[in-house]
């Protein structure tokens, strides 16, 4: 397959980009000029960007509304207060059969133009090749939340694997000493990746592997949000979105909000999206280079950063297309295009893979008030 005519998001170079077996094979200044019979996809003025990575994303909570109606001091005091205000909204959600849920908190990365999540919890079983969902490390929820947290973090069966837990989330001192326990706790020294860490200093970072940052949930929860602009002297910054729980689902908005902090550079923001979490989480995506997996996504906004999802034209998960704009039909066929279901976001109608309303329609015999963003 060869992507013809379209424009690198943060240089504007034009390119033209040839698939094969997965991967990115070739990579030429404007046009390719091939004789075979390759399907060639042409675009007018579209951009390219690696297919982006959600660094923390609890696939089975994404079918809550935002839950908080204030501004808490930490996470358990935020947990505590759910509970017993939204226990209805919760009961009905978690009625859904969690294979559900989890397929819907697939296809909202998706239909962002997301191509790899870190799931956090415990593993799932999923055969879904949409995207990728990436579990090779060790969930550990919290200090709090997890009662046999220490045992979980120095199982000598997993020393030498990443522990990724929820950290320092919080405004006010407990969220701090939650730091130093784990960091003292960590009786093997193994590389942890901390999420959100909304109280972490200089110090304390330095005994990470890597920060997630979730802006949005952030700023949702507790008015406030990781000092990266600082912390990212110390340590890699990786971008999440966390659940529908404390955000918009809509993971556009979550980039635009980071950006308007100012924390992080224009680059610096964008790799936190592609290349940075392809060294943390060693894999092979994340650059728009020859011999690296073909996830792409092209899109029809001015910009990186003005995109929505219904603006994606086109995302492509190691090589094959999980979902497409209606533009593209004509120059696909209807060979190229079986097993693709069609649906609308905002104003432009996409195909996707599978068959999702008829995952809508099963979710809302559960639950009928569920609500999407797509019809």
């Amino acid at each position: 397959m060869i992507l013809n005519n379209v424009r690198m998001a943060l240089t504007g170079q034009m390119v033209g980009i040839k698939v094969k077996n997965g991967k990115i094979a070739q990579i030429l200044p404007g046009h390719f000029r091939d004789g075979s019979d390759e399907l060639n996809l042409n675009f007018d003025n579209a951009i390219v960007f690696p297919g982006l990575i959600n660094s923390h994303d609890h696939l089975d909570f994404n079918l809550f509304p935002p839950l908080a109606g204030k501004i808490f001091r930490n996470y358990t005091e935020w947990g505590v207060y759910i509970h017993i205000q939204y226990k209805d909204i919760i009961d009905n959600v978690l009625q859904i059969p969690e294979s559900l849920r989890i397929q819907w908190g697939i296809y909202k990365n998706l239909l962002c133009g997301v191509t790899m999540v870190v799931n956090h919890g415990k593993k799932i079983n999923t055969s879904n090749d949409l995207i990728t969902v990436f579990q090779h490390c060790q969930s550990i929820h919290s200090v709090h939340f997890e009662k046999r947290w220490r045992f979980a973090l120095n199982n000598p069966f997993k020393r030498n694997s990443h522990a990724v837990i929820h950290c320092g989330e919080g405004t006010d001192a407990l969220a701090s000493k939650e730091i130093n326990r784990l960091i003292s706790w960590n009786l093997f020294n193994r590389p942890i990746i901390a999420i959100h860490g909304i109280a972490m200093s200089e110090e304390q970072a330095n005994q990470f592997k890597a920060l997630v940052w979730c802006p949005e949930s952030n700023y949702f929860l507790l008015d406030k949000t990781a000092p990266v602009n600082i912390l990212k002297n110390y340590l890699p910054i990786l971008f999440g979105t966390d659940s529908t729980l404390t955000g918009d689902w809509n993971l556009w908005n979550h980039i635009r909000k980071a950006r308007q902090s100012g924390m992080l550079s224009d680059q610096e923001l964008y790799d936190s999206l592609t290349a940075g979490p392809t060294t943390i989480w060693e894999t092979n995506a994340g650059e728009i280079e020859e011999n690296k997996d073909a996830d792409l996504v092209l899109s029809k906004a001015n910009s990186f950063f003005a995109t929505d999802p219904q603006d994606i034209l086109l995302v492509m998960h190691k090589g094959s297309i999980s979902l497409f704009d209606e533009e593209l039909y004509h120059q696909l066929g209807s060979t190229n295009t079986l097993g693709y279901s069609k649906i609308k976001v905002g104003d432009s109608n996409k195909f996707v893979r599978g068959d999702l309303p008829a995952l809508i329609a099963k979710i809302k015999q559960y639950y009928p008030d569920a609500g999407f963003p797509v019809n």
